[in-house]
């Protein structure tokens, strides 16, 4: 029976191979996956269409505190953080419209006014500086909201702060004057080194003439190891000067920075900052300074802050700084804090 069987499946299979190679036509079913394709890659356009473009860069970071001050008015272990997001397009290759948006809820006396200044914003999400630069005539200038006249300022503090006090190398009213509303500021880079920069910052109500405005100009020079900056700041109650520099040596970095305020009204006030920043101490960097804890009249009682950290960099995106600073006053107070910092 078995060649009968066979004899009769025979002629099936051959009709059934017959059929399949029959109904197969690879041209028709070659365009119908190009159709799909096309179709896939129309919608994958609109899509990207509406999406970032491609000059449109994203940056975030976000730092977490933990620690406690002994003397301040609470002596609680806080815990601390803030998140900064970055979003920056170019339209022509060489402007840049930037935007700055902070997230935090730094509180307590460990990341609030007597040490760390951590944002704090409730939980929520606020801009913090809008911006738009652009080159003219060999400088560049920038406009915006929000924004320190010092964002278009060289600088020549090459110490990295642990708490607030040693900002901008002490000269945080001068070299580093801030904004008040919408600014206004230009600068240029010389070849040699040079370059010059200032600005004007008004509230947004009242452009130019209000009592709030603030005036900047600086001066700098910066080498491979040494730097030295220059800046006058008016507010329109107060007037400050302040210089800044640092020098480079095989095994550290020392910052220095003066600053004198004249309040218009009273005696003139003047404070100083320096600080040593050591590059490779084991696998981080150390860094120790000190510092006035203001601008003091001569007639004052002058308070003084020290303070010292080590940045520990896990990986290329975070980063552990433990640190501690003193500060003198009527009740002197000590401040032991760990930053966990992230950027990515």
């Amino acid at each position: 029976m078995a060649p009968a069987t066979l004899g009769l499946l025979a002629p099936m299979a051959a009709t059934a191979n017959e059929v399949t190679i029959n109904d197969f036509n690879a041209a028709e079913e070659i365009a119908v996956t190009n159709s799909r394709v096309d179709g896939l890659e129309a919608r994958f356009n609109n899509l990207e269409a509406g999406s970032f473009s491609e000059t449109t860069t994203a940056s975030f970071g976000v730092d977490f505190l933990v620690g406690a001050v002994d003397g301040a008015s609470s002596e609680a272990t806080v815990f601390s953080y803030q998140m900064g997001i970055g979003l920056e397009t170019s339209f022509t290759g060489e402007d840049a419209l930037s935007a700055t948006i902070d997230i935090g809820n730094g509180s307590g006396a460990a990341a609030g006014s007597d040490g760390l200044n951590f944002d704090t914003t409730g939980d929520k999400l606020e801009l913090d500086g809008l911006t738009y630069t652009f080159p003219l005539g060999g400088a560049t200038v920038m406009v915006g909201d929000n924004t320190d006249i010092s964002a278009v300022y060289t600088g020549a503090c090459a110490y990295s702060a642990f708490t607030d006090y040693m900002g901008n190398c002490g000269t945080g009213n001068s070299v580093g004057v801030g904004g008040n509303g919408a600014t206004a500021a230009i600068s240029y880079a010389f070849d040699s080194g040079f370059s010059l920069a200032g600005g004007v910052s008004s509230p947004e109500t009242e452009l130019v003439g209000a009592s709030a405005d603030k005036y900047g100009i600086e001066a700098a020079y910066t080498a491979d190891s040494y730097g030295l900056a220059v800046a006058y700041a008016d507010d329109e109650s107060s007037t400050y000067w302040g210089v800044n520099g640092m020098y480079a040596f095989d095994f550290a970095t020392i910052s220095a920075g003066l600053e004198s305020e004249d309040p218009g009204s009273g005696s003139t006030k003047t404070g100083f900052f320096v600080g040593l920043s050591f590059p490779e101490v084991g696998a981080g960097t150390f860094d120790i300074g000190m510092a006035t804890s203001s601008n003091y009249a001569s007639s004052d009682t002058e308070y003084y802050t020290y303070e010292a950290s080590y940045a520990y960099p896990i990986n290329d995106g975070m980063t552990i700084t433990p640190g501690v600073y003193i500060k003198e006053g009527t009740t002197d107070q000590t401040g032991f804090a760990v930053k966990t910092s992230f950027s990515f």
